[in-house]
């Protein structure tokens, strides 16, 4: 069955929510909504990745999403760290966060990895060549999925050299990292050739740009959670191991849909 990921941004930047739930407290409530909704996990992020963000210190980022972790755990919720430093993946390990999502997958601090190594936890290893302010630039490939598939490859042997076992690694071709348009489409529609690397695959399309290129103008934001959850659907198909999303209700209901339908 694949697990409904609830994106929760403690960030006043974030592309998708503008800072909706910036602050312990409204993160803590929205996220015991996000639990209600069906959420299995909840991937929380202290760091916007979204193009252009500027980076902060680890320091500030444990001081937004530190909080956060331990009231969610103590609600009995499974919980993520999204980040890109290996201090906060400690600090948010000690904590209670069971998953380190690392959209870098090892390239913005190398120290992570062997951070990892040292929890045991599962680590999900993205796709990504570059920051947020650089990464449209770096959009060039010769066949897209062979190309992410390729360089997750290096990452995973870096990973693995550095201690972190199979069991651990779950990989994301980072959709919309480094990516446009129709490249994205192309992710999708053959993500089956990342699971036959052997490891669990995560789709996180939610709310992305090349979703608001289907609607008129692009649309809202949440405008782009019908398309999202359809991409949930088909990637459940293909074998997702998570979808990553912002609305859990209408994409839970999506899957619980389909699941009835097949039942």
């Amino acid at each position: 069955m694949t697990l409904v990921m609830g994106i929760l941004n403690v960030t006043p930047d974030s592309f998708s929510d503008g800072g909706r739930y910036f602050g312990a407290e409204r993160a803590i409530e929205h996220g015991l909504a996000l639990r209600a909704q069906g959420a299995d996990i909840l991937d929380i992020g202290g760091e916007s990745t979204r193009p252009g963000a500027e980076r902060i210190s680890a320091q500030e980022e444990q001081d937004r999403v530190l909080p956060v972790i331990s009231a969610l755990r103590k609600e009995g919720i499974a919980v993520s760290i999204d980040t890109l430093n290996a201090a906060t993946a400690l600090s948010a390990a000690a904590a209670g966060a069971t998953i380190i999502n690392d959209v870098s997958g090892g390239l913005a601090d190398p120290d992570i990895l062997h951070t990892v190594a040292g929890t045991e936890l599962t680590y999900i290893l993205g796709h990504w060549r570059n920051g947020s302010t650089q990464m449209d630039a770096r959009a060039n490939y010769g066949d897209v999925v062979a190309d992410v598939r390729s360089e997750l490859q290096a990452r995973v042997r870096a990973a693995k050299e550095a201690g972190i076992s199979d069991a651990q690694l779950v990989l994301d071709p980072g959709l919309g990292f480094s990516k446009i348009g129709t490249q994205n489409w192309q992710l999708l529609r053959r993500q089956s050739e990342f699971a036959q690397l052997g490891y669990r695959v995560m789709i996180g399309a939610s709310r992305k740009r090349f979703l608001g290129d289907l609607l008129a103008d692009g649309a809202d934001v949440e405008e782009r959670d019908l398309p999202t959850a359809i991409v949930s659907v088909l990637s459940a198909q293909q074998g997702a191991w998570a979808v990553r999303v912002h609305n859990v209700e209408q994409t839970r209901a999506a899957l619980d849909t389909v699941a009835a339908w097949n039942s």
